[in-house]
């Protein structure tokens, strides 16, 4: 989960530990008076709670284990904070549906609280207060409708023949999938919020810090913190994670500035449009609002469909019968690759016959969703679920990685098998509570429509134009699949295969 970093915090630490009597006392207080409702969980250290039994790498996988001693809602403490898991589709539901007016209410670490961003976020909005109702409601009916994303079709598309164009100049050598999807689902926002090309082999720099802030971005969001272990120290910044924040927000935001006032002078010439940002400064939303805004498109779109492409395409790459349907379905809905020396690209009008590929990807999303515990909810009031309370301000969390992978639900749970997805009639609307890879109720992922169609079109473009095979001849069914965990879940080895243009 990230290492503490005190480095020259020594006055600030010794202040800490001068307040340990105090802290403790107001810990146990707290634990002795709220301890007989909650939920089950293993029993709390003085001051620092279950810190300690907490692994680094994996805690997804130790909440997966408490699940199994104490069942499918458990509590544990992390200093003076209670958190909450649900581990099964039923507590899922409860979180997400029976209690999501209660639970809707969002934990936003220490870290992320940066003025000027934070009071205008929407993944990280406090509450779901009429702010954000407009919001969520606009992404829903302006920016993610069918109609806005059915103009912006042939932007995708040409996006992705550009990344089968770069991967051609590339045959026999070693790529790394991660970037490659990175730089694309980078260039297509880009399109689609700006109408031009801001990210391009030409600005290699600009590139590259942008990565660079939206993986800081994911980290810093899961670092264990002080300030979210005891919220009364959060004004010290003990770590210093929140001003490393506010300064790479800043960088950020210096970005899209340059950006906002050409659209603005584009739009004063009369210039039409029909972008992301020509539609949000046409309802007038502010520069804040907008900074806001792009800065959340930016991380979630480009961070989560880089990882469940990578994990989806290793997944079929380590299954070659996996690999050998998928190709009989593209030839059988797109051709072959070449045909009569004209290119069959894969279109968009091609995804909804791919029904063994979407099978792939749901199957993919199961076994590896890209934000395993989803984003943590605050409880706005005390909650009863069950037998048991959530008390006000403590954090409810779904952890849809052991959700994804119980047996009760699911069938031989550890097989990759896309045949348990034809014909069940699971969808990403967070409906059914085994599988919620983007969320559900009113928190659900509101940028899900553009995701459903990029990470198909760029899958079916890479297996329809390349042969893939690992680096030194190794054997494909013995990939390594160790996880990395943060925020989104990433692959501890980045996926690097070697393509050869098929005929």
């Amino acid at each position: 989960m990230g290492e503490l970093n005190l480095e020259s915090s020594t006055p600030l630490l010794l202040l800490f530990l001068l307040l340990l009597p105090l802290l403790s006392f107001l810990y146990l207080s707290l634990w002795s008076k709220r301890r007989h409702a909650l939920p089950p969980g293993p029993r709390p250290w003085p001051l620092v709670g279950n810190l300690f039994h907490l692994s680094r790498k994996a805690p997804h996988v130790d909440f997966e284990k408490w699940a199994h001693t104490y069942g499918p809602l458990f509590s544990f403490r992390l200093g003076s904070e209670l958190l909450v898991v649900a581990s099964s589709p039923n507590m899922a539901a409860q979180v997400l549906k029976t209690h999501d007016r209660l639970l809707s209410a969002r934990f936003v670490p220490h870290a992320v609280r940066v003025k000027d961003y934070i009071e205008h976020s929407l993944g990280w909005a406090v509450s779901t207060d009429e702010n954000w109702k407009s919001l969520r409601k606009f992404c829903k009916t302006e920016l993610f409708s069918p109609k806005t994303l059915g103009l912006q079709t042939g932007l995708r598309e040409e996006k992705v023949s550009q990344l089968v164009l770069s991967v051609l100049g590339r045959q026999g050598e070693e790529v790394e999938i991660g970037e490659l999807v990175f730089e694309t689902a980078l260039n297509v926002l880009g399109g689609t919020i700006f109408s031009r090309d801001i990210f391009t082999s030409a600005q290699t720099h600009q590139v590259s810090e942008v990565k660079n802030l939206v993986s800081r971005a994911v980290e810093m969001a899961v670092v264990p913190n002080l300030s979210d272990i005891f919220p009364m120290l959060a004004a010290l910044d003990i770590q210093g994670l929140n001003r490393e924040a506010t300064k790479y927000n800043h960088r950020m935001y210096r970005i899209w500035e340059a950006l906002i006032e050409e659209k603005k002078r584009e739009m004063s010439s009369g210039s039409p449009n029909s972008d992301f940002l020509s539609i949000l400064l046409a309802a007038r939303f502010g520069d804040l609002q907008l900074k806001a805004f792009l800065t959340d498109m930016f991380i979630a779109g480009t961070d989560t469909t880089t990882r469940t492409t990578e994990w989806t395409l290793a997944e079929i790459i380590r299954n070659p019968q996996v690999m050998a349907r998928v190709r009989d379905e593209l030839r059988s809905v797109v051709g072959e690759r070449i045909n009569g020396g004209i290119i069959n690209a894969v279109k968009e009008t091609h995804l909804v016959h791919l029904h063994y590929l979407h099978a792939c990807i749901k199957e993919s999303l199961r076994l590896h969703p890209p934000v395993p515990l989803l984003i943590p909810h605050r409880a706005l009031e005390d909650c009863k679920v069950m037998n048991y309370v959530i008390p006000k301000d403590s954090r409810a969390m779904v952890n849809v990685w052991a959700i994804g992978r119980d047996p009760e639900t699911w069938n031989d749970p550890l097989k990759f098998t896309p045949e348990r997805f034809l014909d069940s009639g699971l969808d990403y609307s967070g409906k059914d509570f085994k599988f919620t890879p983007f969320g559900g109720g009113r928190r659900i992922c509101p940028g899900s429509p553009l995701a459903s169609l990029l990470v198909p079109l760029v899958l079916a473009s890479l297996i329809h134009s390349f042969d893939w095979s690992l680096p030194h001849g190794e054997n494909p069914e013995e990939l390594d699949m160790a996880e990395k965990f943060g925020l989104t879940l990433a692959k501890e080895k980045p996926l690097r295969l070697v393509p050869k243009r098929l005929p």
